[in-house]
């Protein structure tokens, strides 16, 4: 997968208009380095699982491979829409644009506005991207229709979870787990686990009880995975994780860990989430009296058991799979890698 994207992008740049194109892909080609390739991996896993014949794996790679160009396009906008300032422990896209601006003698005023203005074109052009490296993949027409849809399923429902979580975001927190949980599914789960997998065993002509099996594996574990990535967001080593400490407290994110603590507050803890949780000045300081009411209340305890609970029904849901075998154990030791990580 790393080499289809180093050559689509070595073509694309050879066949620029102009000169002024490597100045979006070098940071294009920074976000693609250093990420877990969890979709294009379980769109792989999922060609396995319907039990194709060798001869496509060169197309099952390739629309692999644009998966990973849509996921960039998510993580542009979605730290333009955050205002963050990092991404796997470097700068994110916008930031790291708006300083290649200022380097180049742009006026520090600018850098800002360019270095958000430049994100957006960044994230368009990925998803463009994304889009031609699928259909140029070498899919018969017959297999591209089965897989577009699907392909176009996915797109909408990130869609529609971003919106959720932009609703969500900033508001008084709530005790709400079932609001918290639908905007879960729809930002991660369906688009980071069930989609995927659908998409490699439709690329292998997989059946409909294959895709059923697909969704029965995928979206508990896309949920569990969410959950754990909630926790790392509060209670992780940035060091390890990449992902600063502070910023989902300071956005004031409605993930089920918040909602968890809220339903379990007595008066004074309530105070405590009402008043820091969302505050954009919140401090190391005050991050530890919010971490210390989450523990208090049980709520990093009943995250870690959904995680638990979220996995298990997972890992059953392949004992029946109509996978090839190679492609289960592929799968049991995602579900292991994806739920059990450092916090």
């Amino acid at each position: 997968m790393d080499a289809v994207l180093r050559g689509f992008l070595d073509a694309k740049e050879r066949g620029a208009p102009g000169g002024e194109l490597p100045y979006l892909t070098t940071t294009l080609r920074d976000l693609l380095t250093g990420g877990k390739r969890i979709r294009s991996i379980l769109c792989a896993y999922g060609w396995y699982a319907a039990g194709p014949g060798r001869e496509a794996l060169e197309t099952a790679i390739r629309a692999a491979a644009s998966l990973e160009l849509f996921q960039v396009f998510a993580l542009v906008h979605d730290d333009v829409m955050d205002d963050s300032d990092t991404r796997r422990g470097q700068p994110s896209a916008h930031r790291a644009l708006a300083a290649a601006y200022t380097d180049s003698g742009g006026p520090g005023a600018r850098a800002e506005a360019h270095g958000m203005g430049a994100a957006v074109l960044l994230g368009d052009l990925a998803l463009v991207w994304s889009d031609e490296l699928l259909h140029t993949a070498g899919l018969e027409p017959g297999r591209l229709a089965e897989v577009l849809p699907l392909v176009s399923e996915m797109r909408s429902e990130v869609m529609y979870g971003q919106l959720l979580d932009l609703c969500t975001t900033g508001r008084r927190p709530s005790g709400d787990v079932d609001a918290a949980l639908h905007v879960i599914r729809y930002k991660t789960a369906k688009y980071t686990m069930e989609r995927p997998l659908q998409i490699g065993a439709a690329l292998a002509g997989g059946s409909p009880e294959v895709l059923d099996a697909c969704s029965a594996f995928g979206i508990p574990l896309g949920e569990a995975f969410q959950l754990r990535d909630d926790l790392l967001g509060v209670f992780g080593d940035p060091g390890t994780t990449g992902k600063p400490a502070l910023d989902d407290l300071r956005e004031g994110k409605a993930t089920v860990l918040m909602a968890q603590a809220v339903r379990a507050a007595d008066q004074d803890q309530l105070e405590v989430l009402h008043t820091l949780v969302g505050d954009p000045g919140l401090t190391k300081r005050q991050a530890k009296e919010v971490r210390r009411v989450l523990k208090e209340t049980g709520a990093r305890e009943a995250v870690e058991e959904m995680i638990e609970e979220r996995r298990a029904q997972a890992l059953r849901a392949l004992d029946d799979a109509p996978f090839t075998r190679q492609a289960i154990a592929c799968l049991r030791e995602l579900a292991r890698t994806a739920t059990v990580r450092q916090v």
